[in-house]
């Protein structure tokens, strides 16, 4: 029998995940030289042992092609109101093809994040130009996540994710 990766998200935070927050996603290559792309959307897996991030393939193509050569990915999620950040990291990142769903889901992304900035004085037609992808651009890049973490400044900082984190 082949066990199954422990559940590091709970209710909470793969709602978190799945808001209108910020998500950056970073890889390496060889050498060491980081890449690091902007993500327009995510949806967890049924179980909670899979996410799936939405990106623009053009402005992600080193991102991408890291994930091919190695299958390492980081993923920072953060609420700008507060600074809540979540950080997922995995080994067997992978691009799928995308759900019948996922192009709304990119889109309602968008219009929560330009909600959430607004708000702060950040112009909502300025974050659409940032996260603009035509729907023939949006691919998707799924990993169970090994390790996740509180990156929220304060005394949690750096800490791994428990429930509630």
């Amino acid at each position: 029998m082949i066990d199954s990766p422990p559940m590091l998200l709970d209710d909470d935070q793969a709602a978190f995940v799945c808001s209108g927050v910020s998500i950056s996603a970073a890889s390496c290559r060889s050498g060491g030289l980081p890449n690091m792309a902007r993500a327009t959307g995510c949806r967890v897996s049924a179980d909670r042992r899979g996410l799936t991030i939405l990106l623009s393939a053009s402005a992600s193509a080193g991102l991408i092609d890291d994930v091919r050569r190695n299958g390492a990915i980081a993923v920072v999620f953060s609420r700008p109101a507060d600074h809540r950040t979540l950080q997922f990291k995995g080994t067997d990142a992978r691009v799928i093809p995308l759900d019948p769903q996922d192009e709304t889901l990119a889109a309602r992304y968008v219009d929560a994040f330009v909600g959430g900035l607004e708000p702060l004085g950040f112009s909502g037609a300025v974050i659409r130009r940032v996260l603009a992808c035509r729907s023939d651009d949006l691919t998707a890049i799924c990993f169970t996540p090994t390790a996740g973490f509180s990156q929220t400044p304060g005394p949690d900082a750096g800490n791994a994710l428990r429930s509630g984190a």
